[in-house]
C-alpha cells in the first residue's frame, strides 16, 4: 500500500513542478520581446564606438592614408595577424621613400588588443564596430587593408624643384670640398712627417784613415 502511495505522490510532484515550468515558458512566450530585432534592425540599429570588430586603414576623402610602413603595428601584434609589405619609389625630387604595398591583416587570429591602434605613429588605424564578418572559409578572413588605388603624390611647384636641385648641387660641391681638405691634409701630414725625420749620421769608422 505505501508503494502505491509513493507512486502518485511522486507523480503529483512531477506533475505540479512540469506545470510550474510550463508556466514559465508559457509567461515568456507571450510577453512582448525586447532584444534586438536583428537583422530587420540592420539599417537603423547604433551600434557602440567602442565596439571592436575589425582593423581598418583610416583614409581621407582623397582616397589618401596615413600608414608610412613603419612596421609598429607588425611588431607590436601579439599572434603575428598583421603583415606589413613595403616597397622603395622614387620622390619627384629623386630621393627614395618607402612606401606602403600592402597591409595584410588576418580577422580569423585577430585577438582585437588594440595595440595596433594605440601604438600607431600617425594615427592610422581604427577599429570598425561592423560586426558582420562571417564568411564560410578562412582564407576569407585574411583581408589587405590599403584597398584602394593608391593616390600618387602630388607633383612639386618649379620653387620646390629648385629648390631640391640647388640642395643636390651644395651637396655635391660640399663633398668636393670635404674630400679636397681631406686631400690636402692627408699631403701636408706627409710633408711634416718627412721634414721631421732625423738625419742620418755620417759613418766615421768609414772615414778614418786606415792604420798604417
Amino acid at each position: 500500500m505505501g508503494s502505491v502511495k509513493d507512486y502518485f505522490s511522486s507523480l503529483g510532484s512531477g506533475i505540479s513542478s512540469l506545470i510550474k515550468g510550463m508556466t514559465v515558458t508559457g509567461k515568456e512566450f507571450v510577453t512582448p520581446k525586447i532584444t534586438e530585432k536583428y537583422p530587420e534592425n540592420r539599417g537603423s540599429h547604433v551600434y557602440p564606438d567602442r565596439f571592436r570588430a575589425i582593423l581598418v586603414l583610416k583614409y581621407d576623402a582623397e582616397g589618401r592614408h596615413k600608414c608610412i610602413a613603419c612596421g609598429t603595428c607588425e611588431r607590436n601584434c601579439p599572434n603575428g595577424t598583421i603583415t606589413v609589405e613595403t616597397k622603395m619609389v622614387e620622390t619627384p625630387d629623386g630621393k627614395k621613400k618607402k612606401k606602403l604595398d600592402r597591409y595584410i591583416y588576418d580577422l580569423g587570429s585577430c585577438t582585437f588588443c588594440q595595440l595596433c591602434v594605440t601604438t600607431c605613429p600617425t594615427n592610422a588605424l581604427e577599429f570598425s564596430n561592423d560586426f558582420e564578418q562571417a564568411v564560410f572559409t578562412r582564407s576569407k578572413l585574411v583581408k589587405q587593408l590599403n584597398y584602394l588605388p593608391e593616390v600618387p603624390d602630388p607633383e612639386p611647384t618649379p620653387e620646390e624643384k629648385a629648390a631640391a636641385e640647388a640642395a643636390r648641387l651644395a651637396k655635391i660641391e660640399a663633398a668636393k670640398k670635404a674630400a679636397a681638405a681631406k686631400k690636402a691634409a692627408a699631403a701636408a701630414a706627409a710633408a711634416q712627417a718627412d721634414g721631421a725625420a732625423p738625419e742620418a749620421k755620417p759613418d766615421t769608422a768609414a772615414e778614418a784613415p786606415a792604420a798604417e
